[in-house]
């Protein structure tokens, strides 16, 4: 399985964040510079993080982005299913739709090793993946127009 594009900026924007000082608050071309994505997706990424109380984002003087608690602690399967949708692995029903799709088997073995993928993330928080030796890789990702993190 693949993640799709929006999901994989999406965890680098939380674990970018994961590992900024609390009083330190990006703002998302800050975010979308650092973890070398087109500003454009940043923005609809945290748009979506947003929603999902993943990310907070805080408008004017002072403003910038924040991982949540929940964010920060919350269970990645569950993140990254609301983000990816559930979903079949194959466009069974698409147009046109498969001819072997009545009798063939291969749908259901694929929405198991789906499930299987997001079961293997549920134990796991963005806390977990910016530990060390990632924390540091990311601290020492430069941000434009910003003081050095680390």
């Amino acid at each position: 399985m693949r993640l799709t594009k929006s999901t994989d900026i999406a965890l680098r924007i939380a674990m970018r964040l994961a590992v900024l000082d609390e009083d330190r608050a990006p703002t998302t071309r800050e975010v979308a510079e650092a973890v070398d994505v087109p500003y454009n997706h940043a923005a609809k990424v945290v748009s979506r993080l947003q929603h999902l109380g993943v990310v907070e984002a805080r408008r004017g003087r002072g403003g910038g982005l924040a991982l949540t608690a929940a964010g920060r602690s919350g269970s990645l399967g569950r993140i990254v299913r609301e983000l990816e949708g559930v979903g079949d692995v194959v466009g069974c029903e698409d147009e046109p739709p498969c001819p072997l799709r009545h009798a063939c088997r291969l749908r259901g073995a694929l929405r198991q090793a789906q499930e299987a993928f997001f079961a293997t993330l549920d134990p796991l928080t963005v806390d977990d993946l910016v530990g060390p030796p990632t924390g540091p890789v990311l601290l020492g990702l430069p941000v434009r127009g910003a003081p050095s993190d680390g």
